[in-house]
């Protein structure tokens, strides 16, 4: 299987398939966008497929497609379809911006697609407006209403709250996300790309402010999904409100994934750039054997813990250690 030095077993893996966006929201992308890679620089489907081939061999069972905007790359519910056939490989999950969900999620369910991450941060459409620079809501309430047509698809919202939210906007997402019957999670800003620029609103005075709206907080206890997100029930709410902060309250003792960048490059912790060029490996002739031992290598060197809230180093600091990354999360892989 595949375990770190720290006996942290591997199962998750996030898949970046392309870095383009057909948003620029303030705290990802710049105004003007980014240096967009060419088609021949990002990894094929057969690629793609067959280093989760490998990974799965390895105990990796579970995979989220991310982006930039993953629907904005031709024919994703192929490669949904293709994931899905991959022995060992147990859920194919896929996050999205919601813009495009309307016209694909029929094609995407129909493919296998077991769960969609929408990112929301507001319902008005104001607001939107100026934190997308350039999104259009409407058609995201409609591919979200969509997308909880099928029973058997899992849809959750994600929200980034900015630090200038007012409370009435938190509310009013939140209200939303219970009468039309699907979870919303608040995201933690990561201080990775712009989002060092941005701040952000705390767990603790979201909850604060929830269970003044809506009575007070029970922890829900289990396992809800692949990813470290704790879970409250509210008592005048239908739906359960999550909760992901990766910086305050940190949760690396428990990681189980890699990321891999449309380019190919396995990454073994958001805030590092250490890892390995897949990509290089797959285009020079290399077996799978060699690619599982390059996989091995990088994964037995991902770091203990991630260092976004020591405030007693700077990043000139750490990365006399390690190298700090220094893309931002489109090119990442969200």
């Amino acid at each position: 299987m595949f375990k770190d030095s720290y006996g942290r077993q591997i199962t998750y893996m996030r898949i970046s398939v392309t870095d383009r966006c057909n948003l620029r929201c303030i705290y990802c992308m710049p105004a003007d966008g980014i240096r967009q890679t060419t088609h021949k620089e990002i990894l094929t489907f057969d690629e793609i497929v067959r280093i989760a081939r490998i990974g799965a061999g390895k105990g990796i069972s579970r995979i989220k497609i991310t982006g930039g905007e993953p629907l904005v790359r031709k024919n994703i519910a192929a490669l949904i379809r293709m994931l899905k056939a991959v022995p060992g490989i147990e859920q194919v999950t896929l996050t999205t911006n919601g813009g495009l969900l309307n016209e694909q999620i029929d094609s995407l369910v129909k493919s296998g697609l077991d769960a969609v991450n929408i990112s929301l941060d507001t319902v008005d459409e104001t607001v939107y407006k100026r934190i997308t620079r350039c999104g259009d809501l409407a058609p995201v309430l409609k591919g979200i209403k969509k997308a909880c047509s099928y029973p058997e698809l899992t849809v959750k919202l994600n929200c980034v709250p900015l630090e200038e939210m007012q409370d009435a906007q938190i509310l009013s997402l939140v209200r939303f996300a219970s009468q039309t019957g699907v979870c919303v999670r608040f995201i933690e800003m990561m201080p990775v790309g712009l989002g060092k620029c941005c701040g952000g609103r705390s767990q603790v005075e979201l909850r604060k402010l929830l269970e003044r709206e809506y009575g007070e907080a029970e922890r829900e206890e289990g396992s809800f999904g692949n990813g470290p997100a704790v879970y409250y029930r509210f008592e005048k709410l239908k739906e359960k409100v999550g909760f992901i902060s990766a910086v305050s309250h940190q949760f690396c003792d428990s990681c189980n994934r890699v990321r891999m960048t449309a380019q190919g490059y396995l990454k073994t912790c958001l805030q590092y750039s250490t890892g390995i060029d897949l990509k290089s490996l797959l285009r020079s002739g290399a077996s799978d054997s060699e690619i599982e031992k390059a996989f091995l290598k990088a994964i037995a060197e991902k770091p203990l813990c991630h260092q976004f809230a020591d405030t007693e180093n700077t990043e000139e600091n750490i990365q006399g250690q390690e190298m700090i990354e220094q893309k931002g999360m489109s090119e990442i892989g969200g």
